[in-house]
């Protein structure tokens, strides 16, 4: 389902128009049928597309969901976009659709309603037999229905948890009800997760997960969400989000967000920005929708583990190999150099909005087939979609739907499930099945029949399975019985699979929670588990329990790791509760990655790999090289990075010895030093600004004449001083009590406005005395969009009549830097000058610099 926020500036929307001021009529587009339609895809050898259902039985899928006897339900907003203005959208007259194949020859040949007059429905969840659960677009509620006499229509509706109403765009509302591994069932937007109980539903907190529509989870229970509205794509997949919601910039290979559609009629929110000419096809993410990870087990196993989901704008289906260096998963797309996708189609109508693995071991693809997938609010008339839609008359295209099977030529028919029907001990042998479908479904069964008599045989499939994941979702059915014991947890906390491993810790929160603190032991060793997963669960349960010193724990382990993931989660994992780490342009991301190379291989001998210097083998506390993460050479100002490298540093710093001698490394060029340095300044702690190539250029002029190393002293007598903060006083237009939060000395603390951005806010600082100030530095890492949209200084000498601008700039990061001229100044103001709706502007540190020459 296509979703935008509208995030172009006014000034980026008038541009668009300008250039797209004539819209001539085109042809109308016109719904082709399924078997053209069929013609229209593009595929690597072998695949495959088979219709599996189509318009009349449903029109405008958008979820597809199993039972445990293999029978489909389809959710149909059969309301959604009717005309180009979105006219009675929230009528109640839409439905869930049942499909069943009667005889198992792989054709659903029975179709009926299973709930009618439904208000746009986004989410089912099979339960026990003829059960599932239902919530509508506008409601957090969740709904039982049940169909008591098998005829394949309910007749019994409960409520089964009360959510309360839930407002907003339609295209902005929770979807997923994903019953996960851990039997947590996740939603996208909510902050919360809900068990099942004997009892009765459970509410449970997470963190934030930045999803919109699409959630998915692989084998060992790593949650896939898919965020469209922020044009993103897949998000927060790192880890469960109960731990935290992590998005490291490099989770994505390089290009990773550029499409290559087959087609495109330039139909895109965000205008001609979004095109790539001059083919006129969507150039990068614009939506992202129903996300899966596929495993089934009747498509070539290169495919197993792949993450897929639906690119509607671009009329294509994304496949993206998942790749783990050292706990960080990274997506790439394995067709980027030949510029293609996995699944792309020429009809101007195909619509993919959901995958799924099916019972039959094959993937599942849910299309919409429609003209228009943008929701009324972003096709308002005088807006430039309208116009495209209306040249093309895209709204005509309406009352259509495809579900399409995804197969191979190795694919081969499976018996349907028939689990129902099953005793529940043959219903556990499913947990070996090789289609995750199996496995998760057997699970969810297992837990809801609440059969005790099966726990000695889940006990002996976890010890003794030789597959891994069937000993993994023993243990977590076993968890979901309340049956687990802290005897067989230790066992699987020492099993020979890293994955099966790391279950164990996440299923002993259970019995911590329950009171059993010995785990903590157990869970402190494994932070030093040569499996750089495992030791980052560790640390995830460990901040998770909350348990005292636990974040010893967690820093000892991310700072003595050499580990890509450990490193570069665990440090969100350390930050204060409410902070997030600093986002950078691709531009920046190149630059970082540059840096790191050279500095893994070359700084990291002296300084360590985790920036905290290395102590010599043999000589306890006689360390080789200072520590780089919080030195104040390296934060204070850009200069003293590149003075040490182009000239060398000896003796002992701030009054410390070292046993090392920096060596001048001037003979590299300037990029190379700005890479550097600017990955140091952005790592192991610090937020600083990127060093550009030409500050290298000017610091190599200013210090020519230098043949000499610095010694500390003489550096730092180079390089702007900072005032003390007893030596200023500020104030603020907005929240101004709280502006002394800007200087006190701490990164946790920050001043901020309390109102989201908007031109002519100011802060103010007076020194105690004219002082020559020649830099400002504003520092929000803390909280990394908080940065001013666009900025003016101006200066005064009693606080009433101010100077014209001495300053003025654009800052697109946490560090805004700003320069003076270093004339006397006793009134500094700082006004921020744009607008960003759902932002403060905030200051965690500010730094004023004095010219350490006068």
């Amino acid at each position: 389902m296509k979703s935008r926020i509208l995030l172009l500036s006014l000034a980026s929307v008038t541009a668009a128009h300008a250039q797209a001021d004539k819209f001539p009529p085109m042809p109308a587009v016109q719904a082709q049928t399924p078997q053209q339609a069929a013609k229209s895809f593009e595929l690597p050898p072998g695949y495959r597309m088979e219709l599996v259902l189509s318009e009349p039985e449903i029109t405008d899928p958008v979820v597809t969901a199993f039972d445990g006897n293999g029978r489909m339900f389809v959710a149909e907003m059969r309301t959604y976009m009717q005309d180009i203005d979105g006219n009675n959208q929230r009528k109640t007259a839409s439905r869930i659709s049942l499909h069943t194949d009667t005889n198992g020859d792989g054709t659903y040949d029975k179709h009926t309603v299973f709930v009618d007059n439904l208000m746009l429905p986004r989410m089912i969840l099979p339960l026990g037999k003829g059960q599932i659960v239902v919530n509508e677009t506008d409601s957090l509620d969740l709904y039982l229905y049940t169909d008591t006499n098998d005829d394949g229509v309910s007749d019994k509706k409960e409520l089964w948890w009360a959510g309360g109403p839930r407002g907003g765009n339609l295209e902005h509302q929770p979807s997923g009800l994903v019953w996960a591994i851990d039997n947590g069932i996740y939603t996208t937007y909510n902050s919360f997760r809900l068990r099942w109980t004997p009892n009765g539903i459970k509410k449970e907190e997470t963190k934030a997960n930045d999803g919109q529509w699409g959630l998915n989870q692989d084998d060992l229970g790593n949650l896939y969400y898919v965020n469209a509205g922020g044009e993103k794509g897949p998000i927060s997949f790192q880890a469960p989000v109960v731990y935290g919601m992590f998005n490291p910039q490099d989770q994505f290979a390089d290009g990773f967000t550029e499409l290559f559609p087959a087609v495109g009629v330039r139909d895109f929110q965000g205008g001609l920005g979004k095109v790539r000419e001059p083919e006129g096809t969507l150039k990068s993410f614009s939506s992202g929708a129903g996300i899966e990870v596929f495993r089934g087990d009747q498509l070539p196993s290169e495919l197993l583990g792949d993450v897929f989901f639906g690119e509607p704008v671009g009329r294509l289906v994304r496949r993206a190999k998942v790749s783990n260096n050292g706990g960080l998963k990274v997506l790439s797309n394995p067709y980027q150099e030949q510029k293609s996708e996995f699944l792309r189609s020429k009809d101007l109508c195909f619509r993919p909005i959901n995958m799924t693995t099916a019972p039959d071991g094959t993937l599942y693809i849910t299309d919409m087939y429609r003209g228009i997938i943008q929701e009324a609010a972003w096709v308002n008339p005088g807006s430039y979609l309208r116009k495209v839609v209306e040249q093309y008359q895209f709204d005509k295209v309406i009352g259509h739907g495809r579900i399409w099977r995804l197969v191979h030529t190795s694919t081969q028919k499976v018996k349907p499930p028939r689990m129902f029907d099953e005793p529940t001990a043959q219903l556990a042998t499913h947990l070996a099945s090789p289609n995750g479908w199996w496995r998760d479904t057997a699970q969810r069964l297992l837990i809801l029949r609440q059969d005790k008599s099966v726990v000695p045989l889940l006990e002996k499939v976890a010890k003794q399975h030789k597959s891994p994941l069937t000993r993994l979702h023993a243990l977590w059915t076993l968890q979901g019985l309340d049956a687990v014991t802290p005897e067989l947890v230790r066992a699987k906390m020492a099993d020979t699979d890293p994955g099966v491993r790391a279950g164990a810790i996440r299923v002993s929160e259970t019995l911590f929670r329950k009171g059993d603190a010995s785990f903590q032991k157990d869970i402190e060793k494994l932070a030093k588990d040569p499996d750089p997963n495992v030791a980052l669960q560790a640390c995830m349960t460990a901040k998770y329990l909350a348990w005292p010193d636990h974040m010893k724990l967690v820093s000892d382990t991310v700072l003595n790791s050499t580990a890509k993931g450990v490193k570069e989660i665990g440090a969100t994992l350390m930050l204060p509760p409410g902070q997030k780490l600093t986002e950078y342009s691709d531009k920046e991301r190149v630059v970082l990655k540059k840096g790191e190379e050279i500095y893994s291989t070359l700084c990291a001998s002296c300084h360590g790999q985790n920036g905290l210097g290395l102590e010599i083998a043999g000589m306890k506390g006689h360390m080789l090289a200072p520590p780089l993460g919080g030195s104040k050479t390296i934060n204070i100002n850009p200069k003293g990075g590149i003075y040490v490298l182009l000239k060398g540093l000896q003796g002992d710093i701030d009054n410390k010895k070292y046993e090392g001698l920096m060596i001048s490394m001037a003979s590299n060029d300037d990029e190379w030093i700005a890479s550097v340095l600017s990955y140091v300044r952005n790592n192991f702690g610090n937020h600083g600004t990127f060093v550009s190539p030409s500050d290298v250029a000017q610091a190599r002029k200013d210090t020519e004449s230098r043949s000499s190393p610095w010694t500390y002293q003489e550096l730092h007598a180079q390089l702007p001083q900072v005032i003390p903060s007893n030596k200023l006083k500020v104030t603020a237009s907005h929240n101004g009590g709280e502006a002394n939060r800007a200087i006190d000395g701490s990164a946790e603390s920050r001043y901020t406005t309390n109102k989201f951005m908007e031109p002519g806010m100011w802060f103010q600082i007076e020194l105690d005395a004219e002082t020559p100030v020649i830099g400002l530095v504003l520092d929000t890492s803390g909280s990394a969009n908080d940065y001013p949209r666009g900025y003016e200084v101006t200066v005064s000498k009693d606080g009433q009549e101010w100077s014209q601008p001495v300053a003025k700039g654009d800052s697109k990061n946490a560090i805004t830097e700003i320069s003076l001229d270093g004339t006397p100044k006793k009134f500094i103001r700082i006004t921020q000058l744009g607008s960003a709706p759902g932002n403060f502007w905030s200051i965690h540190e500010l730094r004023v610099l004095a010219d350490p020459k006068k």
